[in-house]
């Protein structure tokens, strides 16, 4: 039976408390630069109407149920006329590259400055300042898979799986303060690190350039095959007919 480990409550004090209140100053810091390095999108004037049109056609087919049926053919021929539809004019395809444009490039940049950067800087000094030590033991027993993970910087064969060295308990500051960041700066801050990669992962995808003929023919089908049901018929006698009882 071996004896279990008690770390000396000066690591608390000068490991375990200052890593913590490292890793939350970085990510406030990080916070407000990305504020400061953060560039308004322009919107095109195009892409506004052809949103607008969209928004337009989707409330047409919703509340079609609420307009006479003479109102509601004419408002569908406006956005269906084969011609001079709204939904119907031709329409280029955007063939833009969206690694090609500057504006993302730049945004990649600043993303890779302000999440990357500081985490690869502020990592290897904590894993330099604060080699070798145990910080803290998680209350729940681990295999040894998590050793690897849990014990970065820490090469002892027969040690608990349970036990995290300083770098390992660094990494798991800067994703587990998800809460805290939330609770101070609120839900959409720049400081939540998980988060922000999250979000450079999936921006190839959002970046990609979007065909804006799919929607309008989406929505010109979607008028062509509704038929229209007026809810109000017969609403007056329905009414007198209410109030007599």
């Amino acid at each position: 039976m071996t004896a279990d480990l008690i770390v000396d409550h000066e690591i608390r004090l000068w490991v375990f408390l200052p890593i913590v209140v490292i890793t939350f100053l970085v990510g406030i810091l990080r916070h407000y630069i990305s504020i400061l390095l953060t560039s308004q999108k322009k919107v095109e004037l195009q892409q506004l109407r052809d949103s607008q049109l969209i928004l337009r056609a989707k409330l047409l087919r919703e509340n079609a149920k609420y307009i006479p049926k003479n109102t509601f053919l004419m408002r569908r021929c406006a956005f269906n006329k084969e011609e001079d539809g709204y939904l119907t004019q031709k329409r280029p395809a955007n063939t833009q590259n969206a690694m090609t444009d500057p504006s993302v490039m730049t945004d990649m940049l600043k993303g890779n400055v302000t999440n990357v950067l500081p985490m690869l800087i502020i990592g290897g000094w904590i894993n330099w300042m604060f080699s070798g030590f145990i910080t803290t033991k998680v209350p729940f027993p681990l295999t040894l898979r998590f050793k690897s993970m849990l014990q970065r910087g820490i090469e002892l064969s027969h040690l608990d799986a349970s036990w995290v060295s300083s770098a390992s308990w660094y990494f798991l500051n800067v994703f587990g303060l998800r809460s805290i960041y939330a609770l101070v700066l609120g839900e959409n801050n720049a400081a939540d690190q998980s988060r922000q990669m999250q979000e450079q992962m999936s921006g190839a995808a959002t970046n990609m350039p979007q065909d804006p003929r799919v929607p309008f023919k989406a929505e010109w089908e979607a008028l062509e095959i509704l038929e229209h049901q007026w809810s109000l018929t017969d609403i007056e006698h329905n009414f007198i007919l209410n109030n007599s009882n």
